[in-house]
């Protein structure tokens, strides 16, 4: 699993096998949560549609509020999530940003 961001007690990230994907997505996971509906991972996000930003929930099993403050996360940093999301399907390391 690459890890991209750490927000408030979520992590954004992607797994390596979502390189082949049609669109890039951003898995959202609760730390330290083990009951959720695949695995740890609470949310499914898109982040783009043929290149250009298009952000939109997949699933989730977050509240409203939750949903909101990583969509807004996500749009805020948008083209570093893209950067980070690149490096880790190129099998690069990289520092994981914590946001607030």
């Amino acid at each position: 699993m690459g890890k991209l961001m750490f927000l408030l007690y979520f992590i954004l990230s992607v797994f390596p096998a979502d390189a082949t994907e049609n669109r890039r997505h951003i898995h959202v996971i609760r730390r330290g949560h083990k009951k959720s509906h695949r695995g740890d991972t609470v949310a499914k996000i898109w982040i783009e549609e043929n290149g250009q930003k298009k952000i939109e929930v997949a699933w989730s099993e977050l509240s409203a509020d939750e949903e909101a403050l990583i969509i807004e996360a996500i749009n805020k940093h948008w083209k570093e999530l893209n950067g980070l999301i690149d490096e880790v399907f190129a099998g690069k390391k990289i520092r994981i940003k914590r946001i607030k």
